[in-house]
């Protein structure tokens, strides 16, 4: 089971100062051994345990050590957002101390305060420091943050004592992990049509009216998709990205290649989200040749495309949940609610463009979910990869009410 569950999971495992470093070789030998795909990031302490080489051996990828390597950045926002789990372990209670007050002052950290992913903790510490007042007061802060804590064991520890504050064997830990991501795969079973990016409506043979959507929001919700065990096919509009492993893609162009590709394929999906920002108008008579630049004024004649939403809205099949998105500047909940009654929508997810950070281009957004029962969910400003968790969320309690 653990194979299958950790299969091409991207894991970065945090290595910090603690005679228990030498389980982190064996949890990542685990790991790789599962199917994960693991990169390791060590303080300089942990070094002074278990040499990198090790780890990089056993990963395959270079250890993380810097912020800065051999005058390369060492992008640490980009890893938190190639993760889908952060775990750190082994944990010292000076890296707890550090994660709790929020500093910054070497790559481990920078990548945990920047991180979209969960983040699990397994501690390591001996038991008079693990006991201590400010230890339990900074877990239950990293608690409070929604931090995962494995459990410390009770057993022989680096002082030589016996008490609480070993780490978890990394048998367990796997396990946990195993456990972590299976549940999570609340949509095996079902299958999810996604429609991204924009659509590009030809004026002639070298200009179109098009807009702004890079297609990473719908690119985000079809990879939750499919980690939370869903079969997942893609409707991508003319956005350049690279095509997701294991996500079946259809490429277009314009609305009507949009819109006949979904119409193919939407009574057999169970989840339907239509995240594309579609043209609502098209080019009557495109030029077969280019328009040369001569006349002071050029008029185009334009057509409205066909309502791809509401089109899934009318062949909506018993049990089957169609999401639509709204990008509004005005009157925004009320133009929602407008859209989700007359599309036969089950879900609006709402962006505005008033808020700062939402929108297209931006790798943030900000957003708000109404259903056609009533329930409003309104959400912070977030990655784009965390609101497609939010959305996912939205759509399984919909689904489960």
């Amino acid at each position: 089971m653990s194979t299958h569950v950790l299969q091409d999971k991207k894991i970065l495992l945090g290595v910090t100062g603690s005679i228990a470093a030498y389980k982190a070789v064996v949890l990542l030998r685990l790991l790789v051994k599962a199917g994960a795909d693991v990169q390791v990031i060590m303080t300089h302490t942990a070094a002074s345990f278990v040499a990198p080489l090790t780890f990089s051996t056993l990963s395959k990828h270079p250890v993380i050590t810097d912020l800065a390597e051999h005058d390369v950045w060492s992008n640490h926002v980009m890893l938190g957002r190639w993760a889908d789990l952060l775990v750190v372990a082994p944990c010292s209670c000076h890296t707890i101390a550090r994660m709790a007050g929020g500093l910054c002052d070497d790559i481990l950290l920078a990548t945990y305060l920047s991180a979209a992913c969960p983040v699990c903790i397994a501690p390591a510490m001996d038991e008079d420091m693990w006991l201590h007042p400010a230890t339990q007061k900074n877990v239950a802060l990293l608690k409070e943050r929604h931090n995962i804590f494995l459990p410390v064991q009770h057993g022989e520890l680096a002082s030589g004592l016996h008490g609480e504050g070993r780490m978890s064997e990394p048998e367990a830990i796997e396990q946990f992990l195993s456990g972590y991501f299976s549940a999570r795969q609340d949509l095996t079973g079902l299958s999810a049509l996604v429609t991204a990016g924009p659509t590009f409506e030809a004026i002639d043979p070298v200009r179109f009216i098009g807009n702004r959507s890079t297609g990473t929001m719908g690119l985000s919700l079809a990879r939750e998709l499919q980690e939370r065990g869903a079969r997942v096919h893609v409707v991508a509009g003319p956005v350049e990205y690279p095509e997701p492993a294991g996500i079946d893609t259809t490429h277009v162009q314009t609305a009507a290649e949009m819109h006949e590709a979904v119409m193919a394929r939407v009574d057999t999906a169970d989840i339907v989200i239509m995240a594309a920002a579609v043209a609502d108008y098209t080019v009557a008579r495109p030029a077969a040749q280019k328009i040369k630049k001569q006349q002071a004024e050029l008029v185009l004649h334009l057509t409205r495309t066909r309502d791809i939403l509401a089109e899934c809205g009318k062949r909506k099949k018993p049990g089957q949940t169609l999401v639509g998105f709204a990008l509004e500047t005005h009157d925004e909940e009320e133009h929602a609610l407008e859209k989700l009654r007359a599309k036969n929508a089950d879900l609006i997810v709402l962006n505005s463009l008033r808020d700062a950070g939402a929108g297209f281009g931006k790798t943030t957004n900000k957003i708000a979910i109404f259903d056609r029962v009533g329930h409003q969910h309104h959400f912070d400003i977030k990655s784009k990869k965390e609101v497609a968790r939010d959305i996912v969320n939205t759509i399984i309690a919909y689904r489960n009410a």
